[in-house]
Parts: structure tokens; C-alpha cells; sequence
């Protein structure tokens, strides 16, 4: 079964969770977030105690994901949205059915960048990388300009909005921006695409020199456990890299093309794509291996084996994941856009949060010493461990299709 996804997207989106995929978020002690720029969407994937719970935000074109702590952030078309979580208000998002959420992710800042086609995002020492794609570089927020560029390749000679190589992934080692993945080493305007399969390359910018070549549109690129793993998209690999010699080892190869890395433990979550058009992504080795079947969703992958463990599958309407972030410690959460009016009424500081709603108003006694007539004023109420979402979020059975709202 599947609805319309909202009034500006005619997609209908239809999903399933495979029951070791509900057994092992059961037991993972968070929940996830997925970006999908296609839908136009952001996913929380939760757990409610029973089964595996969706909700699907509305977003332009989002991207990169980065989480830290209580914050948030995500890159859409023209802004850089940053959330924080406000646990609180979670509980009493909806009044009705108090305790449905234990997270709530609200805006507390954008940042208006433009289109810089921004890919990942990553928290350092110092704040929050992006990397502009468009322009070639990795970059930090400015509240000055639509961004501070602070590196590019030294294959590319200038910084303009010619998306010369593709720029896209970037990981953190030791708190510091460390590796990069694009999706060639040219200099001119696009002109990565022609050698699309095997001409991209994953760099160590401590040595400013390309680690590993000859990948095919590689993506996502992470440290974990003293260990660096990237994917190679465009032929759905999952890699492991030794950073000394640069050689790389194949831990899984999966029937999608692969973007969004994150890891549990032992457990990479690795965002599988169906591949919608042909003109950037025709003539790949992952479409000659498994003749166009590919999958879209989340795999849940065993690194000490390299076995595909669990799935969580959209089936329609959702055809391309970009990033993927697990939030420990929050099993069901949800996020606000500027369209939800809670997204106004959610008032937080460091000590105390409270929800300016109409049902907190308290009323005025007629006849008051002041001579005040009836009427009502906002009660200084509310909660300090509450709230629930305005949207709907669904129950995904065992392998089971499910309608999604926004």
C-alpha cells in the first residue's frame, strides 16, 4: 500500500523491512537518518518497542548529513539547515499521544549558501566542513559570504562553479579533515563524466596526493575502529583501504549503487541507489553485473564477514539515497521543517523547554483587581521532558509494504 508523499510530489512511496532488519535495529540501540534528494526527503527510521517505525520530512534536494551530539545538520539546495535535538518537548509533540517521540530535531539555524551542490558534511575540531561540489572544494560556513573555502585539489587550477571534479566525500580521522573522494582528476567544466567508471580517486590531504585511483564514481568515504572504508559506487562495492599502501579490499559487493556510510560497531549501514537515467550514470560495472536489478534502500553489513546481514528496502517511488546517520541513544525520533507550525510554538533554553500552545493559555478571572477584562495570556508552562510531531509517522511490518507521510 502507498499514498502520495506530499502536494508538491506526486511519488507514491511504498517500503519493507525484512525481519532480520527489524531484529537488528531492535538491538542497535538508536535509529537512523537517510537522505534521499530523488523524494525530496529526509527518513527517520525508529523502533518502537514492537516493529520498525518510517517518518518522511519534506526538504529541497537533501544531501549530506552530519551528526554530533544533540546537533544535526543537512545540506539541501540552497541552505544549510542546522538542528538540534530538544528530548523535553519530544515527548508531548503530539498532546493526544504523549511519549511517541523521544526525539525532536528543530532548525535552529540556516545558513542561505546558494546552490553549491553541497555533497558531505562532517563536524571537526573547529565546527562543521561541507563539501562544495560545485566549486571544487571543501568549505566552512561563513555568516559574511555563501561559504569560506579552506581546500581544493591541486589538480584544479581555479575555484568556480564548474563542478571540475566532482568533489563529494569527505572523512574525519583524529577530529580533522583527512580523506576526499572525487570523481576525477580534471580540470575543466564536467569533465569527470567522460571517464565516469574508472577515473575516480580517493585522496589523503595530509599528503595532498591521490591514495587510490581507477574507481568507479567512489563515494562516502569514513574512518572506523583505526580503519579506513570507502564505496565504490558506481560498481557497489563496500572497501576497506589501507592508508599506508594504499591497496584495497573488497568486503562486500551489493546489487545497487552505493552512497551513505555509517557503522554500528561491528555493522556497516551502507544506502543502496536504483539508477534512474543514463547520461551520468549509463555504462557502469554494477549495472553489467546484475543487469539493471538493482535495489534501493539500507543493508545492514557485517564487517567481520562481509555478509549482507538485513535490509530495509523502498521499494517505489524512492530510488536514490544519498547519506545515512545513525543516532544512538534515540529510537524514535522526528524533525520538523519551517512548514510545521510546532516548529514555532517549541521554545528551549539551557534550562527549560516549553511548548507556547494554545492549550497551555491561561484564562483570566473576570472581575480581576486590575479590572481586566476576559481573556487569556500564554502560560510560562510546559515541559521539561515532553513531545510528538504534527506529521504521521508509519509501522513497517515484517516485509511488509507501508504508506508513508510526510
Amino acid at each position: 500500500m502507498s499514498q502520495p508523499t506530499s502536494s508538491s510530489d506526486s511519488l507514491r512511496i511504498a517500503c519493507s523491512a525484512s525481519p532480520s532488519f527489524q531484529q537488528w535495529l531492535a538491538g542497535a540501540g538508536g535509529s537512523l537518518c537517510v537522505s534521499t534528494y530523488q523524494a525530496g526527503k529526509v527518513a527517520m527510521i525508529g523502533w518502537d518497542g514492537r516493529q520498525v517505525t518510517l517518518l518522511m520530512r519534506q526538504f529541497d534536494k537533501p544531501l549530506g548529513l552530519a551528526a554530533a551530539g544533540r546537533r544535526l545538520a543537512l545540506a539541501t539546495r540552497h541552505v544549510l539547515w542546522m538542528f538540534a535535538n530538544a528530548p523535553p518537548l519530544a515527548h508531548d509533540y503530539f498532546e493526544q499521544q504523549p511519549g511517541r517521540y523521544d526525539a525532536l530535531y528543530l532548525p535552529r539555524a540556516t545558513y542561505h549558501t546558494g546552490d553549491l551542490n553541497a555533497h558531505d558534511l562532517a563536524f571537526d575540531d573547529e565546527g562543521l566542513l561541507l563539501v562544495a561540489s560545485r566549486f571544487s572544494c571543501l568549505a566552512r560556513l561563513s555568516y559574511d559570504y555563501s561559504f569560506e573555502p579552506i581546500w581544493k585539489p591541486n589538480f584544479v587550477s581555479d575555484l568556480v562553479p564548474e563542478d571540475r571534479c566532482h568533489l563529494n566525500g569527505l572523512a574525519i580521522r583524529d577530529r580533522r579533515a583527512r580523506y576526499v573522494t572525487a570523481l576525477g582528476t580534471t580540470d575543466a567544466p564536467g569533465a569527470w563524466r567522460e571517464n565516469k567508471a574508472s577515473g575516480g580517486v580517493l585522496i589523503d590531504l595530509e599528503s595532498d596526493e591521490i591514495l587510490l585511483g581507477g574507481l568507479a564514481m567512489p563515494h562516502s568515504p569514513r574512518w572506523h575502529n583505526g580503519q579506513l572504508w570507502m564505496l565504490n559506487s558506481g560498481a557497489g562495492q563496500l572497501l576497506l583501504v589501507d592508508p599506508i599502501s594504499g591497496q584495497s579490499t573488497i568486503v562486500c559487493e551489493m546489487p545497487g549503487y552505493l552512497r551513505g556510510l555509517c557503522f554500528v560497531g561491528a555493522y556497516a549501514l551502507v544506502g543502496l541507489s536504483r539508477i534512474r537515467e543514463k547520461h551520468i550514470f549509463g555504462g557502469l560495472p554494477v549495472q553489467r553485473r546484475y543487469h539493471d536489478k538493482l535495489f534501493c534502500g539500507v543493508a545492514v553489513v557485517d564487517t567481520r564477514s562481509g555478509e549482507q546481514v538485513a535490509l530495509f528496502e523502498f521499494s517505489a517511488g524512492c530510488e536514490e539515497l544519498y547519506d545515512i546517520q545513525f543516532l544512538p541513544g534515540v529510537l524514535r525520533p522526528t524533525i520538523l521543517n519551517l512548514d510545521r507550525p510546532a516548529v514555532y510554538e517549541a521554545i528551549t533554553n539551557s534550562d527549560s523547554s516549553f511548548w507556547l500552545r494554545a492549550s497551555a493559555e491561561i484564562p483570566w478571572e473576570s472581575g480581576s483587581e486590575s479590572g481586566a477584562s476576559q481573556g487569556s495570556v500564554p502560560a510560562p508552562s510546559v515541559v521539561r521532558e515532553d513531545v510528538q510531531s504534527h506529521g504521521v509517522d508509519n509501522l513497517i511490518p515484517d516485509s511488509g509494504n507501508q504508506s508513508l507521510k510526510d
